[in-house]
């Protein structure tokens, strides 16, 4: 993340910024589900038991985690069209060996966070897509890099970074639809006759 945050600044690249920024957001989502992950607590069933809220716990953390990427989208929208609007110079060289660290590390991450059954923790499916959407940033930030050195024409930059985002928004908006509907679903349960 600081990397990309150092390789966007001296390269000029928003691809680059963009995707640290969502690497940020990936980390504290990360942090957030591993903590949610720990509290609840597995027999040798596989039978949730505990405190009561773990789940629900799990289920805030990808509500939360899908808050964090509708914010980021936003700004990586905003930055975009700014720079279309005064483009800045670019070095390509420089973008497109931090975008190959960044793509093998989201490889790599995403191999991590990997399951038999994609449906089984939700709290997982939020951290899977962050790591996706920053695997997404990365190979945009590769075609931006060598397009920019092939050609010279910056607005690749801007241009995949709206991409990117829109890509993001989409499993964002999925993910905040599908933790909005678990905690709502769960309100009735809370009431004390």
């Amino acid at each position: 993340m600081v990397v990309e945050v150092v390789g966007g600044t001296l390269s000029g690249s928003l691809a680059l910024i963009a995707d640290a920024g969502h690497m940020l957001t990936d980390a504290a989502s990360l942090a957030l589900a591993w903590g949610a992950a720990r509290l609840t607590v597995h027999d040798e069933h596989g039978h949730r038991h505990g405190p009561h809220g773990q789940h629900r716990l799990q289920v805030v953390a990808a509500f939360v985690n899908s808050l964090a990427l509708v914010v980021l989208v936003a700004w990586i929208a905003w930055e975009a069209v700014e720079r279309l609007r005064d483009p800045q110079p670019i070095e390509g060289g420089t973008m497109l060996g931090v975008a190959l660290l960044g793509l093998a590390a989201n490889v790599a991450v995403l191999y991590v966070l990997r399951s038999d059954d994609p449906e089984a923790n939700i709290n997982v499916s939020a951290a899977r897509l962050h790591v996706l959407g920053d695997l997404l940033g990365s190979v945009g930030a590769t075609i931006a890099a060598l397009v920019i050195m092939d050609s010279g024409w910056t607005p690749i930059d801007p241009l995949l970074s709206l991409l990117v985002a829109l890509l993001i928004a989409r499993s964002a908006w999925i993910l905040l639809r599908r933790s909005s509907r678990l905690l709502y679903s769960n309100l009735g349960t809370d009431r004390v006759a």
